[in-house]
């Protein structure tokens, strides 16, 4: 795959090509190498390959962060297959390490704080994976930070897919997409078969509550308490289950209501209509303030600003909108 990698001939100060990376993949800070003296190596480029929004990062640079207080400040609703394409990196998340080199992929779970440390120019292509429909896919088990096994021969076969996708003549071709998505399956598939009884189970209950929420979440009367009473749990086991993504059930909750109050006044404001407070009742709040306030840290600007299309980009992670509310520090 070396027909992606960027030319990074070009040093530039840091803070330039942190701004870039973060324009794309979201909230990272880059450090340079100490002899470097602040100038890094290295280019972002944003692509799309096989309907899946992409990045190809070339750096020269000592580490790349994303620690505690960028993912409270913004929490990533994606997960990041890296595909390493030249040279090698370390990737840290969590309590898992792994060193990668050229064809070797690993998934990067967005909610969780992470570190990519270079020994030279490493490049990297990273597809940016919308982070319900991989749990509504695969299960939590895609969630925590995740190497594909090299001696797997479905590695082959994803990596050939990845190059097929680069191909500009196939880009575009979303097809591609679903096959590339179809071998992850798979993958996750043969390793949830080697999961213990209750791991499958506990993977199961986090797929129908977020499918639940998705049903369900209009109503205004509906929580945590009914959302655990439909999966035959306690709230307190509900809780346990939301853990792997970074959230609570009642942020998920509040998360999907405000993504369909957006959704619903930007449709509005192209058909003309004004009606605040009934895109609000019917998102699912009961209470105007709450709305408004919720709204305004998530999205910088009140309802009616967004209706007029003042609204700000919400926050970004990896590369696409991050319509997700803000946690607290």
């Amino acid at each position: 795959m070396h027909f992606l990698t960027p030319d990074t001939r070009n040093p530039r100060p840091v803070e330039a090509l942190q701004d870039e990376l973060r324009s794309v993949c979201g909230m990272f800070s880059i450090e340079p190498r100490e002899e470097a003296r602040g100038i890094v190596a290295g280019s972002v480029n944003r692509h799309r390959f096989g309907g899946i929004d992409t990045a190809v990062v070339s750096l020269d640079a000592e580490r790349v962060v994303r620690d505690g207080g960028m993912v409270r400040a913004a929490p990533g609703e994606h997960l990041f297959l890296l595909v390493q394409v030249a040279g090698g990196s370390r990737v840290e998340q969590g309590n898992i390490s792994a060193d990668l080199t050229v064809g070797d992929m690993y998934l990067v779970d967005s909610v969780l704080p992470s570190g990519f440390r270079y020994p030279g120019t490493s490049t990297q292509v990273s597809l940016h994976l919308p982070r319900s429909e991989m749990l509504g896919r695969f299960g939590r088990i895609c969630t925590g930070g995740t190497m594909i096994g090299r001696d797997d021969p479905l590695l082959a076969a994803m990596r050939a897919v990845v190059v097929k996708m680069a191909d500009e003549r196939a880009a575009g071709c979303a097809t591609l997409g679903e096959a590339f998505l179809g071998l992850l399956g798979a993958y996750f598939h043969c390793r949830q078969s080697q999961m213990s009884s209750q791991e499958r189970a506990a993977s199961a209950i986090l797929a129908r509550a977020l499918a639940t929420i998705d049903r369900r979440f209009r109503d205004p009367a509906f929580g945590p308490a009914e959302l655990a009473g439909r999966l035959n749990v306690s709230e307190r086991t509900l809780q346990r289950h939301f853990q792997p993504l970074g959230e609570t059930a009642s942020r998920r909750i509040l998360a999907v209501r405000l993504k369909a109050a957006h959704a619903a006044l930007v449709s509005a404001r192209a058909e003309g209509a004004t009606n605040v407070a009934a895109i609000a009742f019917g998102s699912g709040f009961n209470d105007l303030s709450h709305f408004y306030r919720q709204f305004r840290m998530t999205y910088g600007v009140p309802p009616g600003a967004a209706m007029r299309g003042l609204a700000l980009e919400s926050k970004s992670a990896g590369g696409i909108r991050q319509d997700f509310p803000r946690r607290d520090p």
